[in-house]
């Protein structure tokens, strides 16, 4: 009865080990099966042009980062760049219109290039061509959609912005 007792236990036991290998290798999977989605999304939008860089943290070249709480983004189509994140930082030459961000603006005349990263990943580069204050925007995007955004001014201290890469939301109506 004890023989059968410990045969029991451990096919029991094994059957619980069994089990729980199986279901880690299967979530493993699955997770593996997201990320290869992710990255085949965030590859495509990049492509097409098409998509949103929803700011989440801002870093000026002065002065501690800030989360930031509010809707910032910059939209990429094909035929316009419309940005609207803050900037916080120096000026160096009084703006034409002192009410205007200069990272407020909208654009249909830039330079778009796309180069893939060596370890993964993607390196965007904007020139704007009808802003003055703009010289160039570089934004660093990680496979799963993580970005940096580095904007260098003309007249104006350097800042960046960590956020996301994301397809544009449809327009509801």
């Amino acid at each position: 009865m004890k023989t059968m007792m410990t045969f029991a236990t451990r096919l029991a036991f094994l059957l619980v080990v069994t089990s729980l290998v199986f279901n880690t290798a299967s979530a493993q999977n699955k997770k593996k099966e997201r990320e290869a989605k992710r990255t085949e999304e965030v590859k495509q939008l990049l492509t097409d042009r098409t998509y949103v860089f929803e700011a989440t943290y801002m870093n000026p070249m002065r002065g501690g980062g800030k989360a930031l709480t509010t809707d910032y983004d910059m939209h990429i189509n094909r035929d316009s760049l419309i940005s609207y994140l803050p900037y916080y930082g120096q000026s160096y030459q009084a703006p034409m219109d002192p009410t205007k961000n200069a990272l407020d603006f909208t654009s249909t005349r830039f330079e778009y290039t796309v180069k893939t990263l060596q370890k993964g990943g993607w390196e965007i580069t904007i020139v704007p061509k009808d802003n003055r204050e703009l010289q160039k925007m570089f934004m660093t995007v990680s496979t799963d959609g993580y970005a940096t955004l580095r904007v260098t001014s003309t007249n104006r201290d350097p800042i960046s912005f960590d956020g996301t890469i994301e397809a544009p939301r449809k327009k509801k109506g």
